[in-house]
């Protein structure tokens, strides 16, 4: 089991840390709120990744590749909802009041993962390397645990993005520049979701 981590890690590593819609979501997030108000959203989108993971890993994939029409509704929808997310970040104002500007909750999480294509090929890829097709038996124990290792290893790399922003945000104190902030990551995250439409 040791041997299938340190290759899981390794394998996961570029996949996890590079910038992506999760990454980027939470980064702007981190930015503008801070690490605290992002923590519902992270459980409910490494809850989420949990169940995915599972599910891919007991077979879900068998359906996705079964129906390359529901993969590319989920691509269209996914894509849509991250350009959403970049456009109320590019319109924000560093001037909102509390009761505008709120950070994103479990649910906003939770649907971020659900509508993100890039995840369910990761998932499926990592399944595909990782999984022995000839141990049935041994299968369950693998996927309980490559999906354990996934979920802790993406909320490692969401958790120092967030920082990351947060740290940048330190730089942007002033109106003028927070509002600079808030309009970089829309555009970084409506970039990715154009991305998201293509790729």
């Amino acid at each position: 089991m040791l041997d299938l981590t340190a290759a899981l890690i390794v394998f996961l590593f570029p996949l996890a840390y590079s910038p992506g819609p999760g990454n980027m979501f939470f980064a702007a997030n981190g930015a503008r709120f801070g690490l605290v108000a992002t923590l519902p959203a992270s459980a409910g989108y490494h809850i989420a990744t949990l169940l995915v993971t599972l599910a891919i890993g007991f077979g879900f994939e068998m359906t996705l590749q079964r129906s390359p029409v529901l993969f590319q509704t989920i691509k269209w929808a996914g894509s849509i909802y991250v350009l959403y997310l970049a456009w109320k970040l590019f319109r924000a104002s560093a001037m909102d009041s509390v009761g505008e500007a709120r950070p994103a909750g479990i649910w906003s999480g939770a649907v971020l993962l659900l509508l993100n294509p890039k995840a369910y090929v990761i998932i499926a890829l990592m399944f595909s390397q990782f999984l022995d097709a000839g141990s049935a038996s041994g299968n369950a124990i693998a996927v309980g645990w490559i999906s354990t290792v996934f979920t802790l290893n993406n909320l490692l790399a969401f958790t120092i993005w967030t920082l990351l922003g947060g740290r940048i945000a330190s730089l942007f104190r002033d109106e003028a520049r927070a509002d600079l902030l808030n309009r970089l990551f829309g555009g970084v995250l409506a970039l990715v979701a154009v991305w998201m439409m293509f790729a």
